[in-house]
């Protein structure tokens, strides 16, 4: 087994989710179709609610901020009461987070949607959380050792607690000293790891952020955050230049903390 020796200056463990907590196909295969199938239905139910009419809101201000680029589904402002209207601008918020997802696109209108429907899925029990088997012993052992463990995610922090709290590992977000998204900083962007830094009261270099994105790796690393790019099945695969430059584990079990000898 390889063996990543944690440098000892690092108290913190900053997590992302997808490719490195969870399989790629839960994300890909489970949650991210649930949007699709579903929005329609929940929009249907839930459009008079003022929670999802901020949703709406705020995905039609990124609609008109996206009306550049082609293919961008535009939503249209209600202008009266009628049955017909409404189901047309349903199906135009529908058109627009379909058009959204197809591109992969992180903005934080989509992720809050995205978040609130979850949120009824998870509570409902219709869904739980998937995690490689490793996740959870090892970040057990990282506490126990005196590390702070953290979670860096393009999806909103509220679908983050969702997802640990709802998993096939019971809720298990007690394991978790807190939790960040883009509203932080996108995650390919150097200074959002500074940010980060200074949310939890700690140095750059205090900090050890997995990831399976050598984007994100590269970003973390121009902050001087220490990196290691999580290889799993289903990931991306890295470039011979990649996986020369990169410390590279398969398994949250081949990372060794002198600290906890």
């Amino acid at each position: 087994m390889v063996v990543v020796s944690v440098p000892a200056e690092v108290t913190v463990i900053l997590l992302d989710i997808e490719g490195t907590t969870t399989p790629i196909a839960f994300v890909k295969d489970i949650l991210f179709p649930y949007i699709k199938e579903n929005v329609k239905e929940y929009l249907q139910t839930h459009w008079e609610e003022e929670e999802c009419q901020e949703d709406v809101n705020l995905l039609r201000k990124q609609a008109e901020e996206d009306s550049h680029l082609d293919g961008a589904v535009p939503i249209p402002a209600a202008s009266g009461d009628g049955a017909d209207e409404l189901q047309q601008m349903i199906q135009a918020v529908v058109d627009n987070v379909c058009w959204q997802m197809s591109l992969d696109r992180k903005t934080i209108a989509l992720k809050q949607l995205q978040g609130h429907m979850w949120r009824a899925a998870f509570t409902a029990g219709c869904m739980k959380a998937e995690f490689f088997e490793d996740v959870v012993p090892a970040v057990r052992k990282w506490r126990e050792a005196g590390m702070k463990v953290y979670i860096y995610s393009s999806g909103s922090v509220e679908a983050q607690k969702l997802f640990f709290g709802h998993s096939t590992e019971g809720n298990i977000l007690e394991l978790f000293d807190g939790h960040f998204d883009t509203k932080i900083g996108h995650k390919v962007e150097s200074e959002s790891y500074r940010k980060i830094a200074n949310s939890i009261g700690c140095s750059t270099n205090n900090i050890l952020f997995l990831t399976d994105v050598t984007l994100e790796a590269s970003a973390a690393e121009e902050a001087d955050v220490h990196v290691a790019v999580v290889v799993r099945p289903g990931n991306a695969g890295l470039t011979d230049d990649e996986k020369t430059y990169y410390s590279l584990i398969t398994s949250f079990s081949e990372l060794y903390l002198p600290s906890s000898t």
